[in-house]
């Protein structure tokens, strides 16, 4: 059959069909194409197939070789001239790398599901456009013209650039985008429309008029914002997965994050990098941001991985440098930051700005009582301050975390930084500082009072949320010599910091806190908050062994109460007295100071006070073996801490109890008593309930036979204690540890440890609990008797040498005797 006549394509295809005893929808069926496809071709609206569509044509209609050959002559000549060419993707200098899910997400969407406009959103230097071309480059086979690549960065016409990138003559005047639609309205392809932040309502109107007029064409757009219009659909990219903290050494270069970065430092000719543990630590500071680290990783031609590291701890201004081809923006993380800054309306820029305030994030409210300046502010500021938020969320400034039952924002660390330096360089900072420390303040003093109580749990947690804006409103209020803020901050804080053990950071505001009240003289409206200060700084030297200094807070705080008239503060000192007392091994004096306390608490009628003084009474009766004594006193309690609610309390009365039923032999009812209280601890995060329920419930183990589980439960124990900074309890367990290795035939562990656990006795001055002397004296009576002399002496030497951190490595199983 020849065309010498002028046959066209669709003459021709339309006689080979019909030869073929097929009606349009039928070749489309058998093809795999379009009804509409088939009627285009034929009908001359699509003069020129692609070589694919050809193939699937002649296997449908069974074409011999000189009509297949007649056929694409044809098309070819048809084709020759009649349409521009697309602009082409442009390749890729890399490998993606950590988007294995994004890709497959982002492919499935523009596949299925009736997906025409897909967004990649997120923040600048995500990785959106390198996305961008791997989902293009993954999909087109399903679009019969293929991808239009469409770059709006440096362009300030989107109408225009469409055209220009579909080959058309310069599109102008009111009817641009319609001419454009025109042309695609029959054609199947895909537009992907790069950087469309700065052009969002062109971008918006072209996108609304494309998708509406033009059946077969589908959008994919990379944008800091979402464009807003019908059927978007929208794909956040997130930061690249970073290496988990328990990862070992061997498996960081798992890591996404991790193996950007070293494919980036070998492209700069810095191969082989095997600081995986550093490499690991910047890229968790730089959170997983694929510019940041390419930019960091860039700097390895000058730097070792240790100091790129320690430098972006203090500031990300070294992550310049990026490729000279690139846009400027796209050359220094802050110029990628600047970009969408620039952006903002001057609302929005004061929001941002503020929002450097925080670290950790912010819910909505803290973020309006610091803009606004009232603690409380109104439904109007809030809703102003509710649709500003919004707004940074959607241009990808400011992250939202809807996973709890308030949602709470927070910029990535690299934003955070631009954003302080506008707030620094707005002249707000001092005055927002001011406003954020006071928000914090009146937080604090909120959750002070629900500390114990049916709601303690939820207000610990809600503390430790805000743990790192109370640091930087404490640090602000000692920095600046904010006396008042700085005393209730920390003194309001200290039950929280000895609950969640942060002993040795809690201490360190109290006692700065109180250097700068007795810089401020003797004012009286400090002395209630100078007295709970003095409280708390003594009751977390006490947990930390350190008793002299312990002794002298708690006593110059319980003359402030007794001037004040308070006895509810009086009881309490004397409580926390007691406990000094106890743990140097002064029981007597221990009983009457927390008798004194009992005595006021009843007289005040407070049952959560009588409670705590019930059960010290009980810890005090227990330790020096009166068992009955002490249970009595502990049953007492735990049944008023059950009726309060108070979890603490419950937690101690039966870390207590459980310890009565294991020292009087009553083995199974003592692990009842202690799974609950280990159960109820970590519930509450309590980390010293933890450490001590622990403790109690490795020696039952010990004196089942069971001693493989004795020793994890004891190495659990010692590595809270140790972590908590108690020393007086760290000895105990150590101790605990020598009866055990004596008990497996390692009589020089055992005096290794027994060396250790005296050194500690001897640097805190606190003897023996009298409970646990019998079990000791025991262990070491074994031990003497196991080794001679000289190996005794060197073991114990060993033992004194070494710093409690590095005492207990565990049991090797394989080196022990199998259990009895």
């Amino acid at each position: 059959m020849d065309d010498a006549h002028g046959a066209t394509f669709g003459d021709l295809l339309r006689r080979h069909r019909r030869d073929a005893g097929l009606s349009q929808e039928g070749l489309a069926e058998r093809a795999g194409l379009s009804v509409d496809a088939i009627a285009a071709l034929e009908r001359g609206r699509r003069r020129a197939p692609r070589a694919h569509t050809l193939r699937l044509l002649f296997d449908a209609l069974g074409l011999d070789p000189l009509d297949r050959a007649q056929l694409t002559s044809v098309a070819h000549r048809q084709g020759e001239g009649q349409r521009p060419a697309l602009r082409p993707m442009p390749v890729p200098a890399g490998e993606l790398v950590g988007r294995t899910a994004d890709l497959a997400q982002a492919s499935r969407l523009l596949g299925e599901g009736g997906t025409r406009l897909l967004t990649l959103t997120g923040p600048g230097g995500i990785g959106k456009t390198r996305l961008a071309l791997a989902t293009a480059a993954a999909v087109a086979a399903r679009f019969e013209e293929g991808v239009c690549w469409i770059p709006l960065a440096s362009l300030t016409n989107v109408v225009a650039a469409i055209g220009a990138a579909l080959g058309l003559p310069p599109l102008e005047g009111e009817r641009a985008i319609e001419e454009a639609a025109e042309h695609l309205s029959r054609r199947n392809l895909l537009l992907v429309l790069d950087n469309c932040e700065h052009l969002l309502t062109e971008v918006a109107l072209a996108g609304a008029t494309l998708l509406e007029c033009c059946p077969n064409v589908s959008i994919l757009a990379t944008s800091r914002e979402l464009l807003r219009i019908p059927g978007e659909t929208v794909h956040v990219v997130p930061p690249l997965a970073l290496p988990r903290q328990d990862w070992p050494e061997e498996r960081l270069a798992d890591s996404p994050a991790v193996q950007l970065f070293l494919e980036r430092a070998a492209a700069r000719g810095q191969p082989g990098l095997d600081r995986f543990s550093q490499v690991a630590r910047v890229v968790r500071r730089l959170e997983g941001m694929p510019l940041a680290i390419e930019l960091a990783a860039a700097r390895t031609n000058v730097l070792t991985v240790d100091e790129l590291a320690s430098e972006l701890e203090d500031s990300f201004a070294i992550l310049t440098g990026g490729s000279s081809t690139a846009l400027p923006r796209q050359q220094s993380l802050r110029a990628a930051i600047a970009w969408s800054h620039d952006l903002l309306t001057p609302p929005e820029r004061e929001l941002f700005a503020t929002g450097a305030a925080f670290s950790g994030g912010w819910t909505l409210a803290a973020l309006a009582a610091v803009a606004t300046g009232q603690t409380e502010p109104g439904p109007m500021p809030r809703a102003e301050i509710l649709d500003l938020t919004s707004r940074l969320v959607d241009k990808s400034l400011v992250r939202v975390n809807r996973d709890g039952g308030t949602a709470r924002y927070d910029m990535l660390a690299v934003i955070r930084e631009f954003a302080m330096s506008q707030l620094e360089q707005s002249g707000r900072y001092d005055e927002v500082a001011r406003r954020h420390a006071a928000f914090h303040v009146a937080l604090v003093e909120q959750a002070e009072a629900h500390l114990r109580g049916p709601n303690q749990g939820d207000w610990l947690n809600r503390l430790d949320l805000d743990l790192d804006n109370l640091r930087v409103a404490i640090t602000w209020a000692l920095r600046t010599g904010a006396t008042a803020e700085a005393m209730r901050l920390a003194g309001g804080l200290w039950l929280f910091c000895y609950l969640r053990g942060y002993y040795a950071e809690g201490a360190e505001w109290l006692e700065q806190a109180l250097k700068l009240a007795e810089q401020a003289g003797d004012e009286k409206d400090l002395t209630p908050s100078k007295a709970k200060a003095l409280v708390g700084a003594g009751m977390l030297a006490f947990l930390q062994c350190e008793y002299d200094v312990a002794t002298e807070r708690l006593e110059t705080a319980l003359a402030l109460y007794r001037d004040l008239a308070d006895e509810a503060g009086t009881a309490l000192v004397l409580q926390r007295l007691g406990g000094v007392a106890r743990e140097r091994g002064d029981y007597e004096q221990a009983e009457v100071l927390h008798r004194q306390s009992l005595t006021l608490a009843e007289s005040l009628g407070d049952r959560s006070a009588e409670a705590w003084a019930q059960n010290h009474l009980g810890f005090v009766a227990w330790l020096r073996g009166d068992l009955a004594v002490g249970a009595e006193w502990c049953r007492q309690a735990r049944e008023t801490f059950r009726s309060l609610g108070d979890g603490e309390g419950l937690a101690w009365s039966l870390i207590s109890l459980g310890a009565i039923a294991q020292y009087g032999g009553d083995l199974a009812g003592a692990e009842t008593l202690l799974r609950e209280s280990l159960a109820l601890s970590q519930r509450l995060g309590y980390r010293e309930g933890v450490a001590w329920s622990l403790n109690q419930l490795g020696i039952v183990e010990r004196r089942r036979g069971r001693t493989e589980r004795a020793v994890h439960l004891l190495d659990e124990s010692l590595a809270e204690h140790q972590d908590l900074g108690d020393r007086w309890r760290s000895a105990s367990v150590l101790e605990e540890l020598a009866t055990v290795a004596r008990q497996r035939g390692r009589p020089s562990y055992a005096a290794f440890l027994l060396g250790a656990a005296g050194g500690l006795r001897e640097v805190i001055r606190a003897p023996v609990p009298l409970v646990e002397q019998a079990d000791l004296a025991a262990t070491r009576a074994a031990v003497e008797a196991e080794l001679d002399p000289g190996d005794l002496a060197t073991a114990r030497a060993a033992g004194r040498a070494v710093p409690l951190h590095s005492v207990a490595d565990g049991y090797p199983a394989s080196t022990d005797p199998p259990d009895q």
